[in-house]
């Protein structure tokens, strides 16, 4: 239609694209919206010139426009401000004199905190590196056939670990089993041994008479006649039997137990935390290698 302005929107096509305008149209409206625009922007430039006294003094003005409040950017990065803008920051600068760069005070160096002292390693000392000492606990049982496996295993591998691990023995009484009575009767053979000083020595021994000779052991006349047949004075087996130390010890023994939270034998268990039995180790053979494994850990 003559007379109608030239639409540079493009067309929707079906395929859901837009086409674009011919080239000779987007040169004619680019021509036109530039000779629209170039006018009034000279027009503002020279009347924003004139007032802020920029003409006559393009040092002042170049200060002012670094000055000049933020704006929104054009195309080329640069700010783009309104007239308002820059007769204000005009003003401005025109009566107060350009700021003076001060150098930064400087300031005295905050006095540094001492640094934390690291706790000192467990059992190091200032001179040769110290030994530590570990604690490996056997939970065991004298009818127990994995127990008295492990017994000269465990007994080589405390040799060996002489300097640096104390093997410490305690009899499983396990509350509510059908063998509490007899395992109870074994713990107090074992703290009765103990209290003598006689465990190391008869060890091996006990778990013999127990497991191959089937000796009854779970009495104080049948533990009083093997203790006597192996060199044990009867007496003092008999007064230690029946002391109030071993008492109190063989009613410990069921509380270890529950507090280690043993639930196979034997169980060893190293410093409190790692630990090892057949199951864990893949066999009774395996755990001294465990053992090991385990004290290594724990330095």
């Amino acid at each position: 239609m003559p007379g109608r302005p030239t639409s540079v929107r493009p067309a929707l096509l079906r395929s859901g694209e837009f086409r674009r305008p011919g080239p000779d149209h987007l040169a004619r409206t680019r021509a036109a919206c530039h000779a629209a625009l170039v006018k009034p922007l000279l027009r503002t430039t020279v009347l924003i010139a004139v007032a802020g006294g920029l003409v006559a003094a393009p040092a002042a003005a170049a200060h002012a426009v670094s000055a000049f409040p933020t704006a929104s950017h054009g195309l080329t990065g640069k700010q783009l401000l309104t007239p308002d803008q820059y007769l204000a920051a005009a003003k401005q600068h025109h009566h107060a004199p350009p700021p003076t760069q001060e150098a930064p005070a400087q300031q005295a160096p905050a006095p540094q905190a001492a640094a934390p002292q690291a706790p000192a390693p467990q059992g190091s000392t200032n001179g040769p590196k110290a030994t530590r000492t570990h604690e490996a606990v056997e939970f065991f049982w004298y009818d127990c056939m994995h127990s008295a496996a492990l017994e000269a295993p465990l007994a080589d591998w405390a040799a060996k670990h002489r300097s640096d691990v104390t093997l410490r023995r305690i009899p499983a009484i396990w509350v509510g089993s059908p063998d509490e009575a007899e395992q109870r009767a074994h713990a107090r053979l074992f703290y009765t041994l103990d209290r003598l000083g006689e465990v190391d020595r008869r060890q091996a021994a006990v778990f013999r008479a127990v497991r191959d000779e089937h000796a009854d052991l779970a009495t104080e006349q049948g533990a009083a006649d093997w203790a006597a047949g192996h060199g044990i004075d009867a007496a003092k087996f008999r007064a230690a039997y029946r002391s109030a130390e071993v008492d109190r010890a063989v009613e410990q023994a069921p509380k270890l137990f529950a507090d280690y939270q043993v639930n196979e034998l034997p169980t060893v268990i190293v410093d409190g935390n790692g630990r090892t039995s057949p199951t864990r180790a893949g066999g009774v053979d395996n755990m001294p290698a465990a053992l090991d494994r385990l004290v290594t850990e724990a330095q």
